[in-house]
């Protein structure tokens, strides 16, 4: 007589449509459908609201570069410094022609105090006088005019420095030291923020797209071949764009604390493109045994457990469920542990 072997996974199919006594007391989830979005997943990249040049203000040569890619910067901070070699010799010529006037103005200054004792005295005529002091007034006058071509100059000479528009994140130098720059030309871009996800999705998606609808977007550095994204923060669509380029919808995300990605890097993005009606449990109704899922339920005539196949996780009002293809109907009794 052979016997035959034992086998757990038989005896727990055989044992599932078994009907057991219910408990006195025990808690009770009635399944029911609920709605809850459909999700897809998508890749966002993240970009900067604004992006500014740091430009040169004089042409010269590039002498010194004080940033480089990913700097970060504070508005007003001198990122290179162009030096034009013309702006030394104009301001030499400025100040020797500032001396010249001054001895001028010497002069001048003398004749009018000359001719003022020669009038007090009576050898001296008052039309002497007064063109004496209108030289004088003309050379103050050309002295004051030097002065300020000097101070262009000088400012010239200050301008040299490259500034920083605003505050952000350098993202590229184009420019190398000892390069030669025309004013206006640009020597560095900067990411000013805040920095938000682009998506583009299929346009038959167009339709379920609203702005202010929650996405989650995944943990940073998956791949979509990994499955759904791992949310590990929230957002939100802030706007969605009513021109379809190419067939794609493009929309704007607004994610918080999302300064620390680099521009143009590329994100899991889950979006909800419409809805389902799922049924669901409670995790905790879920048993595994040998691999397969049980979930128990409550009949006329006592308890019955049934085999289920799972689908995803989610919340929905504030409680956390899972989904369930088959093995429940709608109106069923599930008894929890």
């Amino acid at each position: 007589m052979r016997h035959r072997k034992f086998n757990p996974i038989v005896a727990a199919l055989l044992l599932a449509g078994t009907v057991i006594p219910l408990p006195a007391g025990a808690a009770e989830f009635v399944v029911k459908a609920v709605t809850i979005p459909e999700m897809k997943a998508v890749f966002g990249e993240v970009e900067s609201r604004t992006v500014v040049p740091a430009r040169a203000r004089i042409p010269g040569t590039l002498r010194e570069i004080r940033v480089s890619e990913g700097s970060e910067v504070r508005e007003g901070d001198v990122v290179g410094v162009v030096v034009d070699d013309k702006i030394a010799l104009q301001l030499n010529a400025a100040n020797a022609k500032i001396k010249a006037l001054e001895s001028q103005l010497g002069n001048a200054r003398t004749e009018v105090e000359r001719a003022e004792q020669l009038l007090k005295q009576g050898v001296g005529t008052q039309s002497r006088l007064d063109a004496a002091r209108t030289t004088f007034e003309v050379a103050i006058n050309q002295v004051a005019a030097a002065e300020a071509d000097k101070a262009v100059i000088e400012q010239g000479a200050r301008e040299g420095d490259v500034l920083a528009p605003a505050t952000g994140r350098v993202l590229t130098v184009p420019v190398t030291p000892g390069s030669v720059i025309l004013s206006g030309e640009e020597i560095c871009r900067i990411a000013t923020g805040p920095y938000y996800l682009r998506l583009s999705l299929p346009e038959r998606h167009a339709t379920e797209i609203v702005e202010g609808a929650s996405v989650e977007v995944g943990e940073r550095g998956r791949t979509q071949s990994s499955g759904e994204p791992v949310a590990t923060r929230g957002g939100r669509i802030v706007k969605v764009y009513p021109e379809i380029v190419d067939g794609r919808v493009i929309a704007d995300v607004d994610v918080a604390d999302i300064g620390s990605y680099f521009v143009n890097e590329r994100t899991l993005v889950s979006i909800p493109v419409g809805k389902r009606s799922v049924l669901a449990v409670p995790p905790k109704a879920v048993k595994v045994l040998h691999g397969v899922d049980y979930v128990r339920i409550a009949t006329a005539g006592g308890e019955m457990e049934v085999a289920v196949i799972l689908g995803q996780a989610f919340e929905h009002g504030g409680e956390e469920l899972v989904e369930i293809l088959t093995g429940l109907h709608d109106g069923d009794r599930v008894v929890l542990p």
